[in-house]
């Protein structure tokens, strides 16, 4: 399960890699990295394609590398490329969408952001 141990008071998803369990969340300096490299003027196009299901595997990628680095994590997209993810692309994909939720959102809010990827959930 994504959540286990994981603050959503703070933003925060857990995700387990390569058998180790992850902490990840988008701080305000990450999110400003990740609108540069996903080269949007803001996130707002970003979440409106988790809303309607119609994110990339590029957006769940740097969602990911992004919340990692927001929960510390100091290495790149590179590093993820040969990386087991616990669930796969499915479970990825709802971590990204919950990561955006989490971010955006306080738990239980009824906020709809990631809804398209189980973030709503």
């Amino acid at each position: 399960m994504a959540d286990t141990w994981a603050n959503p008071w703070t933003g925060e998803v857990a995700l387990t890699i390569d058998g180790e369990r992850r902490v990840l969340k988008l701080t305000l300096g990450v999110l400003a990295e990740l609108e540069e490299s996903l080269a949007e003027p803001s996130l707002v196009e970003l979440v409106e394609r988790f809303e309607q299901g119609r994110f990339s595997s590029r957006d769940v990628l740097a969602l990911i590398v992004a919340g990692l680095r927001g929960g510390g994590w100091r290495g790149s997209s590179l590093d993820l490329m040969s990386a087991e993810i616990a669930g796969g692309p499915i479970e990825a994909a709802k971590v990204a969408g919950q990561l955006l939720v989490r971010a955006f959102s306080l738990p239980g809010d009824g906020t709809r952001a990631g809804a398209g990827a189980g973030g709503g959930r």
